[in-house]
């Protein structure tokens, strides 16, 4: 890749804001906000409004033509309670970064009713179904790849290309002693069984944590998504796992969309997925806590 600096990254934005509305549009400012672990982000003033800009270099080559396709199938819900951001443009990695122009929403503190809202947004994004489980496309929980392939049953679906994908992959960058796969392999086999409730394919955000939502000047918003169709006790999963959403925040969730029996037991199942992936992306004590995990449920 040819040297640049951010100022081409820029610039490039404002060139392609310049074709897509039909004018000269003028930078007027910049500024660095957050990005999440892994990109370079600012935020950009102009003479037609104030937009999001992350890029990066080094990571999968269509990361954020995969998350701008995440945040469109998110948007084409009709969502009273939620906001998310508009995609302006992204682009993959050739000889600059790749990239993704969002409009720039607003922060601001959480204001009356912004808690319930957002339960009720999840609950709502949640309605919107698919016939089988899977997305359009493999997309990235993080930097990881998710096999996205349609799949009618949900629990070969999370066994294989969830639970099962990570378990190969950890022992390809970790290792994994004999014991351990043993454990998991066990895990995968009895899927069936664990999953035998009813399910129907949801779209689910599928990265949900704190970090991942935001309170703006006119709603709660979902950023960064990984999405695909799912079982949503899905997305409740990784919203436990670490925490972040108030009690106001779960009820709306159960008001506005009523959970099934037996999903408080199925919850630290589906934590699994996550606290396997953090074990692959960052070590340390998460594979001890995903085996915890997977010994409770055989």
């Amino acid at each position: 890749m040819a040297f640049f600096k951010e100022q081409d990254i820029i610039q490039l934005c404002i060139e392609k804001l310049s074709g897509l509305y039909g004018s000269s549009v003028r930078l007027l400012n910049t500024c660095q906000v957050g990005g999440g672990c892994i990109n370079h982000a600012v935020k950009i003033d102009t003479s037609i409004g104030d937009y999001f800009l992350k890029w990066n270099a080094s990571a999968h080559s269509d990361l954020f033509t995969r998350e701008a396709e995440g945040l469109a199938e998110m948007r084409s819900v009709d969502n009273p309670y939620l906001i998310v951001p508009k995609v302006i443009w992204s682009k993959e990695v050739d000889d600059l970064p790749g990239l993704l122009l969002l409009e720039y929403l607003s922060p601001a503190g959480n204001i009356l009713g912004f808690e319930e809202r957002l339960g009720r947004g999840i609950a709502h994004l949640h309605r919107k179904t698919a016939l089988e489980y899977g997305f359009h496309h493999s997309n990235y929980c993080g930097t990881t790849v998710q096999d996205n392939n349609w799949t009618r049953n949900w629990a070969d679906f999370f066994a294989q290309r969830r639970i099962w994908s990570l378990v190969q992959q950890i022992r390809t960058s970790w290792g994994m002693s004999a014991v351990d796969l043993m454990i998991y392999e066990k895990l995968v086999n009895r899927m069936p069984q664990l999953l035998s409730h009813q399910t129907v394919p949801s779209l689910i955000h599928g990265d949900l944590w704190s970090g991942n939502y935001i309170y703006t000047a006119y709603g709660p918003a979902l950023i960064d998504p990984a999405c695909y169709y799912a079982d949503r006790e899905m997305e409740l999963g990784m919203m436990q796992l670490f925490g972040g959403f108030s009690s106001r925040v779960w009820s709306a969730y159960q008001e506005e969309f009523p959970l099934p029996q037996g999903w408080k037991e199925r919850i630290r199942l589906y934590m699994l997925y996550h606290v396997l992936n953090h074990y692959l992306l960052f070590g340390g004590s998460y594979g001890w806590q995903a085996l915890e995990i997977a010994r409770e449920y055989l």
